[in-house]
């Protein structure tokens, strides 16, 4: 964790399961709310989280449903049940307006929580997300279908594109440790039915940011293998949300991660502005 002890794992019991989060609990202005990706752990945030940390902001880490140390099964792993159980947080921590970031797949959950309840949303930020991305053609819809299926039968598909894809560029020191976690997690029994439901998830809703009102930062990498057009895809998201776009050069899909410094300096401003 960069040299940092991690706060220790709480967790938040809702009607269909757990949610594990951890919190700083100390900092100035509104609290951020870390959300990773899909088949992803919080700790996907572990070299950005001490960076906010240390600039003093209060940082709330959480593990989605089905990953991390959350409960596995569930009966909708959806970007919309994922914003509820955002929301849910929030109220089980007594914070009454927090900033949101999205990693990937939970972009749409972050759009969705501001557009739901903009009253507890201070601002949003799409890390790499798929939200208002360009509409794929039938051969793309054909190859994302195949894809997910290879997601849901082989967790070392997922250990592929992660070693050979998702970083183009410089990887984390414990990228490989961290990557044999991640495979090892989709092996874990029920996990092939929680991998299902966020393969089967919209994760690319368009016309979801209609509803947003806050002020939001689009950070997108300029060399994210998932998108045909990276600074395409980040100029329609900052179009549709009215929003900063800042693109990391060389950065792959986990800006996060692989560039945690950059990440933070595009986070902290746009926390600084909304102060």
């Amino acid at each position: 964790m960069n040299g940092t002890i991690a706060p220790a794992t709480r967790y938040l019991d809702l009607p269909g399961g757990r949610i594990a989060f951890d919190d700083t609990r100390h900092g100035d202005g509104a609290p951020v709310v870390l959300l990773p990706g899909m088949l992803d752990s919080r700790t996907a945030y572990r070299h950005l989280r001490p960076l906010l940390a240390a600039a003093g902001r209060r940082v709330i880490t959480m593990d989605l449903r089905g990953f991390g140390e959350s409960s596995i099964p569930w009966d909708d792993y959806s970007p919309a049940a994922i914003a509820g159980d955002v929301l849910a947080l929030l109220d089980h921590l007594g914070i009454d307006r927090a900033v949101l970031a999205g990693s990937s797949y939970t972009g749409a959950s972050v759009v969705k929580a501001a557009g739901d309840a903009p009253e507890r949303i201070a601002g949003i930020v799409l890390l790499d997300a798929f939200v208002e991305n360009v509409p794929p053609n039938a051969l793309q819809r054909a190859v994302v279908g195949a894809m997910g299926a290879l997601l849901v039968h082989s967790p070392a598909f997922w250990g592929l594109y992660l070693r050979k894809a998702a970083f183009p560029g410089p990887k984390p020191a414990d990228h490989e440790e961290y990557v044999a976690g991640l495979v090892a997690a989709l092996r874990t029994p029920g996990r092939k039915a929680a991998t299902r439901g966020y393969v089967r998830g919209d994760s690319s809703p368009v016309g979801w940011t209609a509803a947003v009102r806050c002020p939001a930062l689009v950070v997108m990498g300029s060399k994210d293998p998932d998108f045909g057009d990276p600074a395409l895809v980040a100029d329609r998201q900052a179009a549709a949300l009215g929003a900063r776009k800042v693109m990391i050069e060389g950065a792959g899909h986990y800006p996060m991660a692989d560039h945690p410094e950059a990440t933070a300096d595009a986070l902290l401003g746009f926390l600084a502005d909304l102060a």
